[in-house]
């Protein structure tokens, strides 16, 4: 079931199959409001700024992360259906209802480190179907390949509110209108054209990638003087959620590469609460995503804070890069997975 443009986010799941958790995404929905009169408050609310702690991560937490990991278990912790949540900030899983026959996991402020100089952020989340509603809650039910997902999605803040979702069968945009406090269908079965000529990449960490990655940036950076016989713009922001959502808009690819720095780790996105979502939409939307080697939703996840490396976004892209990846003469740790 597809929305109509001007359906509201709570009329659009009036209308889903019975088997989408819409009292869920109702709830994210909900908390993701709050979390954007946060971000809009600002320092106004004093909400900016490090909160002086790290997450499971190893990573500073900024008082925004924590405010928006509490706003999402607040609102949908409560929710009958949920069995379970997990959130990138957390260590280990939060128990929800019982027998609750669905998981949440997300990613509660991604891009929070650019919170201070005022780039769009975001929140991140997916939905998971519960392996034994009856049984006790382990890690193990979390960790299921992104084929698994049964909706993705995510909230991007900037100068328009915008919530974006994948039941499976399509992608599509929800604005909110700040006014009503509501979610509005503005963009319906969103679609990634399959060549482009925008990447996105940090070029910074070029001497460290691997060499497949490499071959296909020089080529793009050759432009029309090269084999692509095409010129190539590139892109950089460092929040997952605006490089998506601007492939989503317009078209490219987002890639965030293993690097020998850290030979021994597959990659710095977290698969369950960054790549799979990411790449459910994506893929709804017509793109591919891969870890390099191989189809990104079918990795099987082994931790609940497991790396990947992600290349994403126009189909025709990503075969080529899949393609180098194939035919490397040295391939990298990730060749296993």
């Amino acid at each position: 079931m597809q929305p109509s443009i001007g359906d509201s986010f709570g009329a659009f799941l009036a209308k889903v199959p019975a088997h989408v958790p819409s009292a869920i995404l109702a709830r994210v929905a909900a908390a993701c409001v709050e979390i954007n009169d946060l971000v809009q408050a600002g320092a106004l609310a004093d909400v900016i700024g490090s909160a002086q702690t790290d997450n499971v991560q190893g990573e500073v937490q900024q008082k925004l992360d924590i405010l928006s990991n509490d706003a999402i278990l607040n609102t949908c912790r409560g929710e009958p259906s949920l069995g379970g949540l997990c959130s990138e900030e957390h260590e280990t899983f939060y128990v929800g209802a019982p027998g609750g026959k669905y998981l949440l996991l997300f990613d509660p402020l991604d891009g929070s480190s650019n919170i201070d100089v005022n780039v769009s952020i975001g929140t991140i989340f997916s939905i998971l179907e519960r392996p034994c509603p009856a049984s006790a809650l382990t890690t193990a039910d979390f960790l299921q390949p992104g084929t698994a997902q049964v909706a993705a999605g995510y909230v991007i803040y900037g100068p328009q509110t915008i919530l974006v979702l994948s039941v499976g069968d399509g992608v599509h945009m929800f604005t909110l209108d700040v006014r009503a406090k509501s979610f509005v269908c503005t963009r319906r079965n969103v679609k990634i054209v399959p060549d482009t000529q925008e990447f996105a990449i940090n070029m910074s960490n070029m001497r460290h990638w691997d060499a497949p990655v490499r071959r296909y940036v020089d080529e793009c950076l050759l432009g029309s003087a090269g084999i692509r016989q095409k010129d190539f713009n590139m892109r950089w922001i460092a929040s997952m959620v605006t490089e998506v959502h601007r492939l989503l808009t317009r078209g490219g690819v987002f890639m965030y590469p293993w690097d020998a720095r850290h030979p021994e780790k597959p990659g710095r996105l977290r698969l369950l609460y960054e790549a799979n979502p990411m790449s459910f939409l994506i893929e709804a939307a017509g793109g591919r995503s891969i870890n390099g080697y191989n189809r990104m939703l079918e990795i099987r996840p082994t931790a609940l804070h497991e790396r990947v490396s992600v290349m994403l976004g126009a189909k025709n892209e990503i075969e080529r890069l899949s393609a180098y990846h194939a035919t490397a003469a040295k391939p990298n740790p990730l060749a296993r997975m």
